[in-house]
């Protein structure tokens, strides 16, 4: 069965054409995406780091763009090395799921949930980068022996340029 499922989609292919094209034919033919640019991504990786160091702690931060991919990533000079893996998993799964990563710790319980998805994580630190309605990224931070710590420090990010992105936004 494998080995006609290609054959299978080429022969169905020209069916489906007519119904997708008139189904978006009100459609623009390009979306227009918002993104961070480089710099406010790395004033909140900055930010973080910053906050973090106040609490005494040094950690890795990452910044995931609307897609997933990473965008920013810094490790403050003693982060253990595991720190860089978790916090972009946090960014990640924040900008999945457009909701705090913390938020998520009781929602999946059965042995075969979303967690189980490689580079998603459940665990504090996570939290979806949002502005005027729109989902930009993700910010994670790994590191802090807490993840309530961990989470303070992303939102220090994201505090960072709050009031900036909400003026563009608006």
């Amino acid at each position: 069965m494998t080995r006609l499922l290609p054959q299978l989609c080429v022969l169905l292919a020209p069916m489906l054409t007519p119904t997708l094209a008139s189904a978006g034919e009100d459609l623009p033919m390009m979306v227009n995406i918002k993104r961070l640019s480089l710099e406010s991504a790395l004033t909140m990786a900055q930010a973080a780091i910053a906050q973090c160091r106040k609490e005494g702690v040094q950690i890795a931060v990452t910044i995931v763009d609307r897609g997933g991919h990473p965008q920013v990533i810094l490790r403050d000079v003693l982060a253990m090395d595991l720190t860089l893996t978790v916090s972009r998993q946090k960014a990640y799964t924040a900008m999945s799921f457009n909701t705090a990563t913390g938020e998520l710790e009781n929602r999946f319980t059965t042995p075969y949930s979303v967690p189980k998805v490689e580079g998603v994580i459940i665990a504090r630190g996570g939290l979806p980068i949002n502005a005027g309605g729109t989902i930009l990224g993700g910010i994670g931070v790994s590191g802090a022996p807490s993840g309530e710590t961990d989470e303070k420090c992303a939102r220090a990010g994201i505090d960072a340029i709050k009031d900036d992105l909400e003026m563009e936004s608006g």
